[in-house]
Formats: C-alpha cells, structure tokens, sequence
C-alpha cells in the first residue's frame, strides 16, 4: 500500500475528516474497504460506493464459498472420532440423545451388550434404548421441545416426505438458521425444484451455498449443475472437484463425463479422483467393516 492509500484509508471516505484520538473510524461492515466516521457519512456515501461495495462483497463470497471443507457436515462420529461417511444408511440416529453414530459403534456397542447379557444402552449418552416406535417418538419430541437442532431438522424432513410443506419450511427454515446444512440444502432443494413451495432460483442457490459451505457436497454438487445451466462452466468443475473430494460419486461422474467431452483436464480429473478415495478411505475403520460384513450376512 502506497503512503497515498493508506493516507485515504485513515479518513473517512464521506468528508475526508481523519481519524483523531477522539474521532474513531469504522470500517463499512459489508466490504471493510473503506471507513466512515459515523453512519450518516456511511449513508450519505453509499450511492458512489454501491457498486465497488457489491464487487467486494461477492469476491469475499466466492472466497469462502470455494476454500475446501474440513469435514463434512456430518462431521465426526463422537465415539470413534472417525469422519462420518456421508451416506447417511451408514450411521444411526440416537432418539435419547439426537446423536449420529456410525454404523461402527453402534454395531461394537450391539455386540457388547449381547455378551453381557444386558438391557441394550445408547452408546454416547448410556442411556436405555427406546424399546418401541411409540417411545422413539417420544424420546425424539422431548429433544425437539427442548430446541435439539437435529430433532428440528428431523421434524422438518418428515413433515417434507408426507408433503406438509408449510410446517417443512417452518422447520427447515429454524434449523437453517441455527446454521444446519442439511436444513440449507433441503430448502434449497424445495426452492429450486419447486417442491411445495413455489420455484425461485436465487433463494435456492443461497441455500446451496450456505450448505455447500458447511460441508454439504449434495448442495455443492447441485450449485455445479446450476453453472453449468447457466454457462458458468469453470465454475461448474471447480464446485464438482470440491464435491468429489468428499466423497460424492455424482461429482466424480460428472467430472469423468466432462473429461471425455474435454472440458476438464486431465489433471484435475486426477486429482478428484485421489480425493474422492482419500475421501472414502478416512471414513473406514475395523469396526465398520466389521458391521457391513455382519449387515451383509444377515
């Protein structure tokens, strides 16, 4: 930054009065490019800073929308501490404490009790298992009652499969704004296939994107179809090598079709493909092919 700029970048951008030790800028909270001294200056400036504003703002945007999840939004399973894979037939859902579990676990914990001869217990908070549908349900209304974030994207889920889709969207829409990203998807699955409610393309990608960054590679791989429609096609690939690293077929097919159309290179096509399996790979552990083996045997 030269002397000039960051001269300016002490001055409110509105008057040009300096910051003093009694005058205190403050940068504008949507872009953080520029500082005012008050918000009548933020107001009265905002005409000429509209445009650089938004630009900013939609580059801080696709920053955060395009750096890489950590993990994904089922994050890890809180017994084994291994990723949770993202088919969600591969964990279990806790009624007593709203808690996924892998398959893993849970199929160690069935063991456990069957050779103690015991009363099966939860294996997270050791508490009786439900022993009926009816006491399931209960156990689950408590957790939704008491504001439990899983049980009221839960709720939401179950009242969109039987096309109650004002309480959905009720549901959906409080677990989304806890920060839920399957709520975010589920909603923006409704919104762009019209689903219950009525078609609007702008909501649904905010709601992809909102998942896509909490992990969610359904989401993601939904905001890639939707560059593509709209001829975004670098953006496109970019969403499906994120997807394919955590693991999402869909993306991984996607991309190897493009390939073949020579629209993705090699090397990126390469690369998806040691992430996808990375991917997979860390969600293995002894115990859960211990339990697919058992599954498999049944």
């Amino acid at each position: 930054m030269s002397a000039v700029d960051d001269e300016a970048d002490m001055c409110c951008a509105a008057c040009g009065i300096k910051q003093l030790d009694n005058i205190k800028l403050k940068n504008c909270t949507a872009c953080h490019l520029v500082k005012y001294c008050s918000v009548e200056c933020q107001k009265n400036h905002r005409k000429q800073h509209k445009k650089e504003c938004k630009k900013r703002m939609a580059e801080l945007r696709d920053e955060l929308l395009f750096k890489q999840p950590e993990s994904s939004h089922f994050g890890d399973c809180p017994i084994c501490f291994v990723p949770l894979s993202i088919d969600i037939n591969k964990s279990a859902l806790s009624s007593c404490c709203g808690v996924f579990i892998c398959d893993g676990c849970s199929y160690a914990n069935q063991m456990k009790d069957a050779r103690s001869k015991r009363d099966p217990v939860c294996p997270f908070c050791r508490q009786p298992y439900a022993s009926s549908n009816a006491e399931a349900e209960r156990n689950a209304m408590k957790l939704f009652k008491a504001g439990n974030l899983t049980a009221i994207r839960q709720k939401g889920c179950e009242a969109k499969i039987v096309h109650n889709y004002g309480r959905a969207m009720e549901l959906l829409t409080k677990a989304a704004n806890m920060g839920d990203a399957v709520a975010h998807c589920e909603l923006a699955n409704m919104y762009g296939f019209g689903g219950g409610v009525e078609k609007d393309t702008k909501k649904a990608v905010y709601h992809w994107e909102e998942a896509a960054i909490r992990g969610n590679p359904e989401a993601r791989f939904n905001l890639g179809v939707n560059a593509a429609r709209n001829s975004k096609f670098d953006r496109a690939v970019k969403h499906w090598i994120i997807a394919a690293s955590q693991g999402y077929d869909l993306a991984l097919e996607k991309l190897t079709e493009w390939y073949h159309m020579g629209t993705v290179r090699k090397e990126d096509l390469t690369s998806a493909l040691r992430a996808h399996q990375a991917a997979i790979d860390s969600t293995k552990s002894p115990q859960r092919e211990e339990a697919a083996t058992a599954d498999r045997s049944c």
